[in-house]
């Protein structure tokens, strides 16, 4: 099971309660306050890893807790500090308050550590209520609530690449292809039902790079229809926008039409998206109708080509390079636009 979206309980862990304790000692039956305080509360941390792809833990155990401090003790003895409880996220996850609908937290990098609740801290023991003009208090403080909330867990995918098409169009077999993913391919419409991440490996560069092939869009995917914003999520992080046309025809499809739609509902959704640098891969280029009407592509539309075949396999090679090059251009433009603007600040 794929979750990319799912609601939490979480609950620091509260402060423990200060000590009221008198030291006693041979020949000194009335000796000061010497009660500890309490130990600080348990956080709530949210910490990425990539070891995690999805968020399935947290729809099956939504309720999470930090571990309560302990108590003060006698002889100065401050309470130990209650377990933090560590949430550990796939890189991509933002966390929303579901009281305020604001964005808490967000989680980019594997190890990075995001503090989401702080524990309650300890209450002070009786020593620390000591004056001159009371040298025997009996007042200790409770311990502190730890912080609590409901929240919503949302994985946005880090992939370098968004593979982007209609139902049938090959996303899937071309991600077999060319990845380590293994996604369901059959001859049916929405095979794939969540996206998938596969690593396209560059041996003699010693690199990868992580595709995220999405399930296939429908007309009005912009306007959520068949959970279109929950699969066009995953690509907003991405340096290349990969779009994958049907060029047969065969299912009286117009490729250029498929583009100019899957276009259209990318914008709509983020207009942000339609600045990406584009890739279109022409699929099904085995089919004698694809070769025609990639010559009617080519003329009518300004975009970036790669045909491919994915069932002769027949420019998968070509394509793998293409997207390394872009990608590799991709991620230095974006490199100097942030070097420009942190030296304009």
């Amino acid at each position: 099971m794929f979750v990319d979206e799912t609601k939490v309980k979480l609950q620091a862990g509260d402060g423990g309660r200060g000590c009221v304790s008198f030291r006693r000692e041979k020949y000194e039956a009335f000796g000061g306050p010497n009660g500890g305080d309490g130990g600080k509360g348990g956080d709530v941390i949210l910490e990425g890893s990539s070891n995690e792809n999805n968020l399935t833990r947290y729809r099956f155990q939504p309720h999470w807790n930090g571990g309560r401090g302990e108590h003060g003790r006698g002889s100065d003895q401050t309470g130990a500090q209650g377990k933090n409880c560590v949430l550990t996220v796939p890189p991509g996850t933002i966390v929303v308050d579901l009281e305020t609908g604001q964005i808490v937290a967000e989680i980019l990098e594997h190890g990075e550590t995001k503090v989401l609740l702080e524990g309650g801290n300890g209450g002070w023991g009786n020593k620390k209520f000591k004056s001159s003009v009371n040298r025997a208090p009996r007042r200790a403080n409770p311990g502190e609530p730890g912080g609590s909330g409901e929240f919503k867990l949302i994985l946005k995918s880090i992939a370098d690449i968004g593979l982007v098409g209609y139902p049938n169009a090959g996303k899937s077999t071309l991600t077999s292809l060319i990845t380590n993913a293994r996604p369901k391919v059959a001859a049916y419409p929405f095979t794939t039902l969540h996206p998938q991440i596969g690593v396209i490996e560059y041996p003699e560069r010693h690199k990868t790079l992580e595709i995220a092939d999405i399930p296939g869009l429908i007309d009005g995917a912009s306007e959520n229809r068949g959970l279109g914003h929950r699969f066009l999520r995953h690509i907003e992080r991405c340096f290349l926008l990969t779009l994958i046309i049907d060029m047969s025809g065969i299912d009286g499809r117009e490729p250029w039409a498929d583009y100019d739609q899957l276009i259209q509902e990318l914008g709509a959704y983020d207009p942000e998206l339609l600045k990406k640098p584009k890739l279109v891969v022409t699929n099904k280029m085995d089919e004698e109708s694809a070769v025609e009407n990639l010559k009617i592509f080519e003329k009518t539309r300004d975009v970036a080509i790669q045909p491919v075949s994915c069932l002769t396999e027949e420019g998968l090679a070509e394509l793998k390079e293409l997207i390394w090059v872009k990608v590799t251009q991709a991620k230095a433009k974006e490199k100097e636009a942030a070097i420009s603007k942190s030296g304009n600040r």
